[in-house]
């Protein structure tokens, strides 16, 4: 399966709205802004998962890192508690994680 990091982004920034809901107004500048930011790292993340160059194990690990950045950058929005920072990244890094184990042929 081919990837493709803008799908993968605009998943992932539907998978926060979906955790914000009514908050999405406030967050979606800063979740966008954030995942616009990333876009190179994340793509180089799964690329390399992807060609087998760093295992899962690693993967993983940077997944739960990109998860801190993630919830840090959500938690500079007021109007949003920790437990909903933590749920929207969380579904956000799920969405790349499972585009990543898709394309390797993982799912």
């Amino acid at each position: 399966m081919k990837f493709d990091i803008n799908e993968v982004l605009a998943d992932m920034a539907a998978a926060i709205k979906g955790e914000v809901k009514d908050n999405w107004p406030e967050v979606k500048s800063v979740a966008n802004q954030f995942l616009q930011n990333r876009k190179e790292r994340l793509a180089l993340l799964a690329d390399l998962r992807i060609s087998g160059e760093i295992n899962e194990e690693k993967f993983e690990s940077r997944l739960s890192d990109e998860k801190l950045v993630a919830e840090a950058e959500l938690h500079s929005i007021a109007v949003i508690s920790k437990a909903i920072a933590q749920n929207a990244a969380n579904a956000a890094i799920k969405i790349l994680g499972k585009a990543v184990k898709t394309a390797i042929g993982i799912i």
